[in-house]
């Protein structure tokens, strides 16, 4: 990593201001060389100056405000120079160009936040979340990206790694060091409530986590039905716009169209799909199988029905198909007669916007989020971090069916040291350096 890097750090296009980062061991004396105004070489840590971009022949690039940053104290922990162009998209790719042409090289995607991981400046679930940050669809997802930063989320899987790494060393102890007199005597009877009650922890927190993911990136819902139902009326009223083409033909709808809606502090990935039944129509018929692919994806259901009409065989083939989907049914054209009773059905008119209010806590309570305003989001919430926390259960679980099939202790430390890995692997991590750590610390081995 002794190489330079820069890119531009803000959104591509015209606005007030624009933003290049570099970074690396030389990165202020190499910018400092195209640069006319005070000496940054010389310039204190956080501190901002004024002047010129200039190119290597001498032309006048940009006027520029350059903020330094000193290693460590920087986000990537290496020396690194902010520049401040102005907004115009050929003034920013300029400064960048001729930045190019000195000892620096063009970054690529993410690399600021892996040299910020590498260099030990955040683990790996703070660098996941910078990311979570920038693609907040809502409130909930901004504040779990939040607690991510902050290293509260990482505090959680430390706690955690302790109480493995607690066990393991002690273990190692009485394994390596009979003789170490003020080591506890390690039986199976101590090891197996202490693994008992981890695999609990892990269990609360794949679940918690389970719910956080859920949030963070959006239900997937299915709005499906027979045709000429109202389904692309619903996704219009949902999301008050006319995303979806509405008309009185049978299969106006061919092919799935997408919006999100966010509801509540959550984000639900809305898919209107094709009127689904049978047909000879190539097209359709390609429609409709992506619609039966988008149900069985989907994490909830909301099945549009007639109200104004009596069940068809399409419907009641819908009803069935959907039965062991978490769904909601929603009999439409409320403002007509009344032809369907089903229990659970909410009654509302698309066209007239009747009813959409109650659709809408209906969903909420659907999906077990009526607290989300108050819910505590300091968990895990993306899918390599619930399957290691997976990893680490399954790992505990050998831990005590080793336990009660009365295997050696030393065996049991091997899947007590797998479920440390997966922990590990969360934050990035290393087992040996952490194990030794804790054995000096803990026993003071070295009498």
């Amino acid at each position: 990593m002794s190489e330079n890097i820069a890119a531009i750090a803000t959104p591509f296009g015209t606005g007030g201001i624009s933003v290049i980062r570099i970074s690396g061991k030389t990165a202020i004396s190499e910018f400092n060389r195209i640069f006319k105004g005070p000496d940054l070489t010389k310039a204190k840590s956080h501190t901002v100056k004024y002047g010129h971009v200039i190119s290597l022949d001498g032309n006048i690039l940009d006027e520029v405000m350059v903020s330094v940053f000193r290693a460590p104290r920087s986000f990537t922990a290496e020396d690194t120079v902010e520049v401040a162009t102005h907004g115009g998209v050929l003034v920013t790719q300029s400064v960048l160009n001729e930045i190019l042409k000195l000892d620096v090289r063009a970054a690529m995607p993410g690399e600021f936040t892996q040299r910020a991981f590498l260099n030990g400046r955040i683990d790996l679930v703070e660098a996941e979340s910078v990311m979570d940050l920038i693609e907040a669809q809502n409130e909930s997802a901004l504040k779990i990206a939040n607690l991510g930063l902050s290293k509260k989320t990482s505090t959680l899987v430390e706690d955690l790694l302790n109480e493995v790494l607690d066990l393991i060393a002690k273990i190692e102890v009485n394994i390596d060091y009979p003789e170490y007199d003020d080591a506890v005597e390690m039986t199976n009877e101590i090891i197996r409530p202490v693994a008992i009650d981890l695999i609990k922890k892990f269990e609360k927190l794949i679940y918690h986590s389970q719910r956080n993911k859920l949030i963070k990136d959006g239900i997937d819902t299915a709005i499906i039905g027979r045709p000429n139902v109202g389904k692309s009326s619903l996704l219009n009223a949902l999301i008050e716009e006319d995303k979806a083409i509405v008309t009185d033909i049978s299969g106006t709808t061919r092919d799935l169209i997408e919006a999100r809606l966010n509801l509540g502090g959550i984000t639900l990935n809305l898919i209107d799909t094709a009127g689904i039944r049978k047909t000879d129509d190539i097209v359709e018929s390609i429609g409709i199988d992506r619609s039966i692919e988008a149900i069985k994806r989907a994490q909830l259901v909301l099945l549009v029905l007639d109200q104004s009409n009596k069940l068809t065989k399409e419907d009641k083939e819908l009803l069935e198909l959907t039965k062991d989907k978490k769904r909601i049914l929603i009999g439409n054209k409320s403002d007509l007669s009344k032809q369907i009773e089903l229990e659970g059905l909410i009654s509302i008119s698309s066209l007239h916007q009747i009813g959409l209010e109650e659709l809408e806590r209906e969903i909420i309570s659907k999906l077990s989020l009526t607290e989300i305003e108050t819910q505590d989001f300091n968990y895990l919430s993306n899918e390599r971090q619930i399957s290691k926390i997976k990893e680490a259960k399954a790992s505990m679980e050998d831990v005590v069916k080793g336990i009660d099939l009365e295997m050696p202790v030393d065996l049991i430390l091997v899947d007590l040291t797998n479920s440390y890995y997966s922990l590990a692997d969360i934050l990035g991590k290393s087992y040996e350096t952490s194990i030794i750590d804790q054995l000096f610390s803990k026993f003071c081995l070295g009498k």
